[in-house]
């Protein structure tokens, strides 16, 4: 075991795909910058090359269809992009082109493509450069599409990412990545499609994504405080989604709080309600509830963001409601954060 951050992670699981397999590549804006992608890759193109790890050109749309074309001759091409946004003008290669060509074309033809995608809020990022679309990529057949909250999940998904047939959308909040966990040396990987049940209890099931896991677990913390436990589920994976584990976790606690960092409507926490209610409707004590980002954009000054975002104590809340608790654990909190751009005082980035 190793104690390093979520960036650190990721930059051990590309090392040791690069090792093991001379197919992958890494390429994609910043790849070889000083910053590194915030560290993700350093170190990868003095030990590998130039030919298997280097820069392109700000043109998204092409370097998504070398990379789509790359996969097909062979390779297994993880690409990078700095910010989930950007990628929007890729939408034509990712949906129409490696989601599609195995269905088309049969199961030889595969596309072990992975993109990096990072996202999330702080420093004023605004509507342009602060989009959760994993709702959008889930929607796409043929893609898997993966989140990972911890640094040893950040490892280990995408280990087996780089290693799926299939192309992967992996996720990446610019805040998990400071985020520091006990991690696996090695090749250990997370099976994609599979969550993980951060804390046990017969409350409510929370379930959870991505930073979210974060808030999620200081409200869980303040919330055993005062007696009250609750079921942290990590969905880790974004589709497919693990549905046996939620359907346990369910029917053991009766009542259901699902966190998204996507908009409110055609959310994944809308879908896992839905899918719940369908199949599972007799198990539910009080009606599901779900906390997303509203249908608007994100805005970026301080005084509109600083009650966009889904937080430990809105969490409590919701739990409280679900309960009829008279009164909420906020005291329990950890302190308020230093400023509204960083998860803690901890934090040194990246933005």
């Amino acid at each position: 075991m190793s104690m390093i951050n979520a960036a650190q992670a990721i930059n051990q699981a590309l090392h040791l795909a690069m090792e093991q397999d001379p197919a992958v590549i890494c390429y994609g804006l910043g790849v070889d910058d000083p910053k590194t992608i915030f560290g993700t890759t350093a170190g990868l193109q003095q030990q590998f090359g130039p030919q298997r790890v280097f820069d392109m050109p700000t043109s998204e749309n092409a370097m998504t269809g070398i990379g789509v074309g790359a996969a097909l001759g062979g390779l297994r091409p993880v690409m990078c992009h700095q910010r989930l946004d950007f990628f929007l003008l890729a939408m034509d290669q990712l949906v129409n082109n490696a989601a599609k060509w195995r269905y088309t074309f049969g199961a030889p033809h595969r596309v072990p493509l992975t993109l990096r995608l990072i996202l999330g809020r702080g420093w004023g990022q605004g509507p342009t450069h602060s989009q959760n679309l994993q709702a959008w990529f889930a929607h796409v057949p043929g893609l898997k599409v993966v989140m990972p909250a911890s640094a040893a999940d950040a490892k280990g998904l995408l280990l087996s990412a780089i290693f799926d047939d299939d192309p992967v959308v992996f996720l990446e909040h610019r805040w998990v990545h400071p985020a520091t966990d006990e991690v696996p040396d090695g090749d250990v990987r997370v099976p994609i499609g599979q969550a993980n049940i951060v804390m046990e209890g017969d409350a409510v099931t929370i379930v959870a994504m991505s930073y979210l896991v974060a808030e999620a677990r200081h409200a869980c913390q303040a919330l055993a405080q005062a007696g009250v436990h609750c079921e942290l589920i990590d969905l880790r994976s974004i589709k497919p989604l693990d549905m046996p584990a939620l359907e346990r976790s369910l029917a053991k606690t009766g009542r259901l709080l699902v966190l998204d960092t996507g908009a409110t409507t055609g959310s994944v926490a809308g879908e896992i309600i839905t899918r719940l209610s369908i199949s599972h409707w007799s198990a539910f004590r009080c009606p599901p509830r779900r906390l997303c980002a509203p249908d608007c954009p994100e805005p970026t000054s301080y005084g509109l963001s600083k009650a966009f975002y889904t937080e430990a104590a809105d969490i409590i809340a919701a739990v409280g409601d679900m309960l009829g608790l008279a009164t909420l654990p906020l005291d329990a909190l950890p302190p308020a954060r230093p400023h509204h751009d960083v998860p803690g005082d901890w934090f040194t980035g990246p933005f």
